[in-house]
């Protein structure tokens, strides 16, 4: 709990038995997280058996593979479902430290923000923590235009680290984004066009070979969905 507010942890999941104890375990030392909604995206590995076997998890698994889009949209609901105030998306495979989800839940729970970020690019971990060259300048490249476009003045909009207040999911209509990566900047463009202010934290960010990551070619793909969506914004 945070001032009497729910703090539900969601992670989406796709092949991450190998990283999702440790995720958990750094999760729930944090001392206010009173629930973790894990969705099992069809993995073939142990994710679902390590999902249900963690205290104060609720597991749930896809029977096809939906994309990652698919997964958050079943995350949201089920937090929603299950008394979430305050909603924080922490990536299973240790990517992003979970140790910012007090500063993020203060931030929501605090009545001053409804969305927070926890952003790779304030502080300059991104390349310190391993992104590749070539993603961070797309990452600089694509905020420049999302930012141009929006009016908003964010350090980047592509991190999978973020937190919601209940209010703001529940007026979002995330229902109809995409199912793909690109669920994340639609989503965001969202907020942002409903007229919320979006915060910012620096997050110290690690990739290693069990971090899951999109390849060159999705990049691409996901790149261009993100440039469609704010010409769309802007029209």
């Amino acid at each position: 709990m945070y001032k009497d507010r729910k703090v539900v942890v969601v992670m989406p999941a796709y092949q991450a038995g190998q990283t999702l104890r440790k995720t958990y375990d750094e999760v729930m030392e944090q001392g206010i997280v009173d629930l973790v909604i894990v969705v099992d995206d069809a993995s073939s590995d142990n994710t679902l058996a390590v999902a249900e076997s963690l205290p104060r998890t609720v597991a749930f698994r896809h029977q096809r593979n939906r994309g990652y889009g698919g997964n958050q949209k079943s995350c949201y609901r089920l937090a929603l479902d299950h008394g979430g105030d305050i909603v924080i998306m922490v990536h299973p495979d240790y990517q992003y430290t979970p140790k910012l989800i007090p500063v993020m839940a203060s931030m929501i729970g605090s009545g001053v923000y409804e969305c927070v970020l926890g952003s790779r690019i304030l502080g300059g971990y991104a390349l310190k923590g391993g992104m590749p060259v070539w993603k961070y300048v797309s990452n600089r490249f694509l905020t420049l235009v999302e930012n141009f476009v929006t009016g908003a003045k964010l350090s980047e909009y592509h991190t999978g680290y973020r937190a919601f207040s209940r209010g703001l999911l529940e007026k979002i209509p995330f229902e109809v984004n995409s199912d793909d990566f690109v669920f994340d900047n639609q989503m965001l463009l969202q907020v942002i066009w409903a007229g919320y202010t979006v915060a910012e934290v620096s997050c110290p960010t690690s990739y290693f070979p069990e971090a899951s990551s999109i390849n060159f070619t999705r990049s691409v793909t996901y790149g261009f969905g993100c440039l469609y969506n704010a010409l769309r914004f802007r029209l």
